[in-house]
């Protein structure tokens, strides 16, 4: 199996590597079997997709949905839009879900106030609860975050497969499609997480935010990925 990944990272960003050994770990694949593509150096052709068995779309440095100022963003809409039209396996994480729920026609705001920095408790929904990737997880579950921003309209065609109070867009999957998305990131674990914060502290910690982080373990949430390939693999 052959899967893309898109970063969205300035070229000094400390977590540039380790986002992408991040995405090894949590899908268990071969290294040399996921092809990293950052955004910043240009968006993918829709036919360069052909010769990948899916898409994966990481979390973002100091990009942000809610404030597109970089010349990638309205590339990756299009993107993103002939991905859903043509059902093409994908799974978006963090500024992936956000990406996906900006270029199907809802809003992403940045909302510090409401921000989940560390380890939160989610709950699926009827929806999530039914859904085949989702529906194995139980009711409650801990998942790993890091946003300051977050969706808050998306487009009723896109079932709403979990929430937190903070946030209760957490998570989408296009009907009849191969395609998922996740305000968390099933990419990062528990200790994964962590160095992430501290690399980002400047922005993500300080004051309350630093007393209320916390770090979980998050077997759950963690084994999506590898399980979305799975069901890729399967079809």
């Amino acid at each position: 199996m052959k899967v893309l990944v898109l970063q969205a990272r300035l070229s000094d960003d400390p977590m540039l590597a380790h986002e992408q050994q991040c995405f090894v770990s949590a899908t268990g694949l071969p290294r040399d079997a996921l092809v990293f593509r950052n955004l910043v150096n240009g968006v993918p052709r829709p036919d360069e997709l052909r010769d990948h068995h899916a898409l994966m779309i990481g979390g973002s440095g100091r990009f942000s949905v809610a404030a597109p100022d970089a010349d990638f963003f309205e590339p990756t809409r299009d993107l993103l839009r002939w991905v859903v039209e043509r059902a093409f396996p994908t799974f978006g994480s963090c500024f992936g879900y956000q990406l996906m729920v900006d270029a199907l026609g809802g809003r992403v705001e940045h909302d510090p106030d409401n921000g989940e920095v560390g380890s939160y408790e989610l709950e699926l929904t009827e929806a999530g609860a039914a859904d085949p990737l989702f529906g194995t997880l139980p009711t409650r579950f801990i998942a790993q975050m890091g946003h300051l921003d977050r969706a808050t309209t998306v487009p009723a065609t896109l079932p709403n497969l979990a929430s937190s109070p903070r946030s209760p867009y957490q998570a989408l999957r296009v009907p009849g499609a191969p395609i998922w998305a996740t305000q968390f990131h099933p990419e990062l674990d528990q200790r994964a997480n962590h160095e992430r914060y501290t690399a980002y502290i400047e922005r993500y910690g300080g004051g309350e935010r630093d007393a209320e982080y916390r770090a979980l373990p998050s077997p759950e949430a963690s084994s999506l990925l590898g399980r979305f390939l799975e069901l890729v693999g399967r079809s």
